[in-house]
């Protein structure tokens, strides 16, 4: 069963097993029975391979700041047919 981490707006966060099922429900604080709320953190990548880690930058940053498309190799450019279908005049 995971730990999901819920904030009580009086005792501060602590941490909290529970089922898929249950993940996203308020939960009672074990200290002073008040409703929390589940906190959403990044996952921990920190200890993950490199590789992944810049995945998972590059795929965050690419949300807000697409990559710019470059010209295919070789040189290939696409030449508008000025009219006719696939670039043939008929």
């Amino acid at each position: 069963m995971p730990t999901y981490e819920f904030l009580c707006k009086d005792c501060g966060p602590f941490e909290e097993r529970r089922s898929f099922q249950e993940a996203s429900d308020p939960m009672r604080c074990p200290s002073c029975e008040e409703e929390a709320r589940r906190v959403y953190l990044m996952p921990a990548t920190g200890k993950a391979p490199t590789a992944f880690s810049n995945a998972m930058h590059r795929a965050e940053k690419s949300a807000y700041e697409p990559e710019v498309a470059r010209q295919p190799a070789g040189g290939v450019k696409y030449q508008s047919g000025h009219g006719g279908h696939c670039g043939h005049n008929h």
